[in-house]
């Protein structure tokens, strides 16, 4: 989390009841944990909805917050239009701060054991077909001032699958074009090495040959991917160019970075590809969550079965 992103969470959270004990949680985050920035600010974006609750319900002491008053917060946000990943995510946040509360002496009992996870349906993720990001990756104009840059972000994207943060991390020493792979930082800052196609490597070179030196400034760094000032990336203004481009593409609204990381993981394990060298390349700890993309691809199902059952 950037400073200034953790000042205005942090005086935010301090205008409500309980709010100290929920900043001196997120630092503890920051600097015990080892959470990834974007998870820590979205637990401070739960935790504010969750102290707003509280302060509309009289509540403005750690002790008082005990499992039905909990479970009447999940329970409306259940009932509002919230997703369920995010009503888990809120029910997680508050569990880790009443497990930090009783760590740090403030409570005696976190009552963490009688909080109840809502389901989550098992949603599958939406692919696109190879022709399909064929199209988008021919969507950058070569007649446009960023060209090049944006042709190279396209195909690192739909090459190594990596997030739209990590993306905008890349410096340009995490690139080996000799070895062919890329090294990039995931969530909790964990290190994994990603093989990068030929298709990627020459939109790449392209670029850092013909458009970076030109934007390069002072303060860009070694940063890969730069804006017309120099400055890196955000991760915000990738997911803003992919969508003008899948609009330019003729593709469905709903296409987002992380659907190019979809597409990324369907098609590789459609060619044949493992599950747990997936799992690596994406950086997924359980290889549970790296499964889905075997239930996403049906031709890949079809040609299993009519490849082991007896009766084809």
């Amino acid at each position: 989390m950037s400073l200034i992103q953790r000042q205005t969470v942090a005086a935010e959270l301090r205008s409500l009841p309980l709010g100290r004990t929920a900043v001196e949680f997120l630092d503890y985050l920051v600097v015990e944990a080892g959470l990834s920035e974007n998870t820590i600010l979205a637990y401070g974006r739960d935790l504010k909805g969750f102290l707003r609750f509280c302060r509309q319900h009289g509540i403005d002491k750690i002790a008082d917050l005990k499992p039905p008053v909990v479970q009447g917060y999940i329970h409306q946000q259940a009932r509002s239009s919230k997703g369920e990943n995010t009503v888990k995510r809120a029910l997680i946040a508050i569990r880790m701060l009443l497990r930090f509360a009783k760590l740090t002496g403030l409570i005696e009992d976190d009552g963490s054991g009688v909080l109840e996870t809502p389901k989550t349906w098992y949603r599958l993720p939406a692919v696109c077909n190879k022709q399909q990001v064929a199209r988008l990756l021919r969507a950058p104009d070569p007649r446009e001032p960023f060209y090049l840059r944006d042709k190279a972000m396209l195909e690192l994207l739909y090459a190594t699958g990596v997030r739209a943060s990590e993306l905008a991390g890349l410096k340009t020493s995490d690139l080996n074009f000799d070895v062919g792979y890329l090294r990039c930082l995931g969530k909790g800052n964990k290190e994994r090495v990603i093989p990068v196609g030929r298709a990627a490597v020459l939109a790449t070179q392209d670029y850092l040959a013909q458009l970076r030196p030109k934007l390069a400034k002072p303060a860009s760094g070694t940063h890969l991917l730069l804006s017309r000032t120099g400055r890196a990336l955000t991760r915000i203004e990738i997911w803003r160019l992919v969508k003008k481009y899948a609009v330019r593409a003729g593709m469905p609204r709903s296409l987002t970075v992380h659907t190019l990381r979809h597409c990324f993981a369907t098609h590789l394990l459609s060619g044949g590809a493992d599950l747990r060298s997936v799992q690596e390349m994406l950086g997924h700890v359980d290889v549970g969550t790296t499964q889905i993309y075997t239930h996403v691809d049906h031709e890949r199902l079809r040609r299993i079965h009519k490849e082991f059952h007896p009766r084809p």
